[in-house]
């Protein structure tokens, strides 16, 4: 019954490591100010279509001298099967574009970049209180699905403690999507609908992964009842860890594949996407076992030394 896993050891470390990253993305956040796609803040959105090789850094060279002093975002997007190419440029807040100056902007683009045959294909605006309303949302849907997970788990592993495992369940969720967060914070990426996408994705692979460390919990306290709670999490982890790194490594190659098309083709759309997504299931495949796990554990000893001195 020996094992090498001090799962409360590696926890501590483990929750250094996390506030250092949260406190560095909280200062990149505030400092460096964080990137707010107009959906959440409101703002305007242009996009033009172009043909042949046009570097970003140049459409974005103009972009700068026609807009002088505004703050914009520039994306590409490539459409499928040599589809149509686009930058879109993204102003946030309640600086609007107007219409004297998106056409000035046109005309300046496509004066500069005749040869690409540079087009507006798309424009359109947000109010902030429609930003609003789609920010609301989007957190809704995010608490929503974490009384689902709570409710789940507690029901699930009602056996060894339903409540205990959900909200530690939940704290490790929390770190992950926080983990995503700092990282769009430090790399300078844009929050829009695509980090949606990537905290509803890591919700349910973290999710994933701490049901299998409880899972083996459940067994191993059948099969073993005479171990302590700390050494039968010692035993789980070490019996699910080959399990959910090859699973999140696995998981995790295919995002990076994304991230080096994204780096390569100059898509700046995929990049929000890639970049969060892997950090968030590294995390995810951590946390689930090195946070957690033990967490659970500490809960579990406090409430039984409480009972005691009772």
């Amino acid at each position: 019954m020996i094992n090498k896993i001090n799962s409360k050891k590696v926890m501590k470390i483990a929750l250094i490591v996390y506030a250092v990253i949260l406190v560095t993305g909280i200062l990149f956040s505030i400092f460096a100010k964080l990137r707010l796609d107009i959906n959440f803040s409101g703002g305007a959105r242009v996009a033009y279509s172009y043909e042949g090789n046009l570097k970003q850094a140049d459409f974005e060279k103009q972009v700068k001298t026609s807009l002088g002093k505004t703050d914009f975002t520039l994306s590409q997007n490539e459409g499928i099967n040599g589809g149509a190419k686009t930058y879109v440029i993204s102003i946030a807040g309640n600086k609007s574009l107007s219409t004297e100056k998106q056409e000035k902007l046109t005309n300046e683009l496509t004066e500069k970049f005749k040869k690409n045959k540079v087009e507006l294909s798309e424009s359109n605006s947000v109010s902030s209180s429609v930003a609003g309303s789609f920010f609301a949302k989007s957190m809704v849907a995010i608490v929503l699905t974490a009384i689902l997970v709570v409710i789940y788990v507690g029901i699930r592993f009602r056996k060894i403690g339903g409540v205990s495992a959900a909200l530690t369940a939940l704290v490790a969720l929390v770190l992950d999507l926080l983990v995503t967060f700092c990282v769009c914070a430090i790399f300078r990426l844009q929050i829009d609908s695509n980090y949606m996408a990537v905290v509803l994705t890591i919700l349910g692979y973290s999710l994933n992964d701490t049901i299998v460390v409880y899972d083996r919990v459940r067994e191993t306290k059948k099969y073993y009842p005479q171990v302590t709670l700390e050494e039968n999490m010692n035993m789980s982890i070490k019996g699910v860890m080959t399990r959910n790194i090859v699973t999140s490594v696995t998981t995790i190659a295919a995002v990076l594949t994304i991230i080096v098309v994204a780096e390569i083709c100059g898509l700046t759309s995929l990049r929000t996407f890639g970049i969060p997504m892997a950090f968030g299931l590294l995390s995810g495949c951590f946390s689930s076992m090195f946070i957690a796990g033990p967490l659970w554990v500490c809960w579990k000893q406090r409430g039984g030394a409480n009972k005691k001195k009772a």
